[in-house]
């Protein structure tokens, strides 16, 4: 059946039933773990209506969103739908992929490394993985870590892996992840550019596992998950019906809101493998912003704009994005993928921030997070 533009009236109504499906479903999942902490009713009440506002222009279908202040959670809650076929609510507990929001997780098991003195930022990465073969330059963690590695994403350059059939199971070991783009030449020479790539994270994943002695996993687990009690915590392996997953979605070339295909990210490890709840989510970025899992030399050092080889400083510190300085210290990620969309936003020297998670890849997760400072602001 051919499809027909809506009339204004058509989308106003469509609007409004967003709208109203938001509100009614910030209502209805009062059994989820939500938090209301420190903040009056009002707030609440703005904070919920920035959320189903901004679903109803962004046309989203579930969203779940944390905020922090004082350096504490004070909301975490989820709205809409995690999947719009079987009508399950997005709640606090629904499942997202954190896409490229892995990448700081990765960098801080990095940087815990180098506190213990068992990882040098400026050593060739192939001192801890001889594995991945010689380049024309030498590539440094602190290059992979900000940016300037000159590996490419994804379509930016040359992409080629080793011969040979790849094994989703081996991959689980970034050693073997690596094998997907490890013959790729380099686009740019490393420290003379700064030009995003999840293949250098991939990298990063295989130079922390073998500097630190012990598979990923095990790392995660020691030193930061079970630290912040961050049960729901998991790489993103293939769900085939794993409960609380939200559904991915999409616009087809209509512009009609369709299922996005299941993908399994887990071969991207730190690069964009990472999923959670939205409460996890929130305890992940109230320990970033409290300096709990490195001391505040090494966190300063995380949060420093570094500079490329020709004294240039970037906008990327290592593993976050740094604007601002001083009192308007401003430290983000933004994660996108076929099923995902996420934001994290801290202002670390004010101790408040928000994160968010959208079950579509055509949000816009900032227009959230700007709207949700708006009602707060203007709300007592």
């Amino acid at each position: 059946m051919r499809e027909f533009p809506m009339s204004e009236l058509q989308q106003r109504r469509h609007q409004l039933a967003f709208f109203v499906l938001g509100c009614f479903l910030f209502s209805q999942a009062s059994e989820a773990e939500e938090i209301r902490r420190g903040l009056s009713a009002n707030q609440v009440t703005a904070i919920e209506k920035s959320i189903a506002a901004e679903m109803s222009r962004q046309k989203l279908v579930g969203v779940s969103v944390g905020v922090l202040r004082n350096g504490e959670i004070v909301f975490t809650g989820g709205a809409g739908l995690s999947n719009r076929e079987k009508k399950t609510p997005m709640t606090t507990d629904t499942v997202v992929n954190w896409a490229s929001n892995s990448k700081p997780v990765i960098a801080m098991l990095a940087m815990q490394l180098v506190e213990q003195g068992k990882l040098d930022l400026d050593a060739d990465v192939r001192k801890y993985v001889p594995e991945f073969p010689r380049k024309d330059h030498t590539i440094t963690t602190r290059q992979l870590l900000c940016h300037q590695s000159g590996l490419p994403h994804y379509s930016n350059g040359r992409v080629l892996p080793s011969p040979g059939a790849r094994n989703k199971q081996e991959e689980l070991n970034p050693l073997f992840a690596i094998k997907r783009f490890d013959r790729s030449p380099l686009i740019f020479v490393p420290g003379t550019k700064t030009e995003y790539s999840s293949h250098a994270y991939v990298l990063l994943s295989a130079v922390v596992q073998q500097a630190g002695g012990e598979p990923i996993a095990s790392q995660l687990d020691q030193r930061i998950l079970k630290l912040l009690g961050m049960a729901s915590f998991e790489l993103d392996v293939a769900t085939h019906g794993q409960k609380e997953w939200a559904m991915g979605y999409r616009k087809n070339s209509a512009g009609k809101i369709i299922p996005s295909p299941e993908q399994a990210n887990a071969w991207k490890h730190g690069a964009g493998a990472y999923k959670s709840n939205v409460n996890d989510f929130s305890k992940w970025a109230q320990a970033v912003m409290n300096q709990s899992l490195i001391n505040a030399e090494t966190q300063q050092l995380m949060w420093t704009r570094q500079k490329l080889l020709d004294g240039t400083s970037s906008n990327y510190g290592l593993g976050v994005r740094v604007e601002g300085s001083g009192r308007r210290l401003k430290i983000s990620h933004n994660g996108s993928q076929a099923e995902t969309k996420t934001r994290m936003v801290l202002y670390p020297n004010q101790k408040h921030g928000v994160v968010v998670m959208c079950n579509c890849n055509y949000a816009d997760p900032m227009a959230i997070s700007t709207a949700v400072y708006k009602a707060l602001s203007t709300s007592r």
